[in-house]
């Protein structure tokens, strides 16, 4: 059973899981769908379409599902899901989907500190801390075990790669390949993420390769496409090598945005 204050209002056609907290002023909207074990502190806005799995704690002043900031929204029926284990802080926003991809999601075991906004159609993956007031628009995607600081800006349609580091006040309009650290203004890959690598138990050999990979990758002297084939043929097996030239690829095909340099 869970524990609503008389204060919140809950609606009727909200599906509550077992053993929540509902703070004082509280608003669940219907079509909400809450699994078990979750805490929404005082104040906290749940609307429609919101998909929330177990274990979350809500700060107050969270806003999740809210309808997306995009004049090209109808009204079509969309959802905003979390997953389990995140921690969403205060005045954290979450806009639902679009037409363009139906849902927003967050993984789970996330941290998204106070005053983040995750736009429309944005997916965010498993693991990531994402710092106060960053704002991330609509349809970024960001892999799993990303660090992003405070105050970033990431322009719409980016790709954040995994276990990245990226630089606080940073404002990006091309992608952020994975293992590097993102700083400076223009944004620059500023090297790999040494830190963050070996705290997620990369070994020493592993993050030889991942420096090979990029000695390749950021080869001017050489088309990006040569670049691109040499990186596969001198490590056909590694699976981290080809995390890195699959998004590369993706970056520089005709709807990517670039990677950053």
């Amino acid at each position: 059973m869970s524990n609503i204050s008389p204060l919140a209002f809950v609606s009727p056609d909200a599906i509550i899981g077992e053993n929540c907290e509902i703070g004082p002023f509280c608003y669940i909207d219907k079509d909400v769908v809450i699994g078990n074990d979750n805490v929404f502190m005082n104040s906290v806005t749940i609307l429609s379409g919101a998909r929330i799995g177990n274990g979350n704690i809500f700060f107050p002043g969270a806003v999740i599902s809210a309808i997306p900031q995009d004049l090209k929204f109808k009204g079509e029926i969309t959802t905003a899901e979390i997953g389990d284990n995140n921690k969403i802080r205060e005045n954290v926003t979450i806009n639902r989907g679009t037409a363009a991809k139906q849902k927003t999601a967050i993984g789970s075991n996330n941290l998204l500190m106070e005053g983040v906004h995750i736009a429309h159609d944005a997916l965010v993956g498993n693991g990531c801390i994402i710092g106060n007031t960053t704002k991330v628009a609509g349809e970024v995607v960001i892999d799993d075990y990303a660090i992003i600081s405070a105050c970033v800006l990431i322009h719409q349609f980016c790709h954040v790669g995994g276990y990245v580091m990226v630089g606080g006040g940073t404002r990006t309009s091309q992608d952020i390949p994975p293992f590097v650290t993102a700083a400076r203004e223009p944004v620059a890959m500023c090297g790999l993420n040494l830190v963050g690598l070996r705290r997620r138990g990369f070994t020493s050999a592993q993050i030889r390769t991942i420096q090979d990979v990029y000695h390749i990758i950021y080869d001017k002297s050489i088309i990006m496409a040569d670049r691109l084939k040499l990186v596969e043929s001198s490590f056909p097996d590694d699976p981290h090598a080809k995390y890195v030239t699959d998004f590369v690829q993706a970056s520089i095909s005709p709807k990517g945005r670039g990677i950053i340099y």
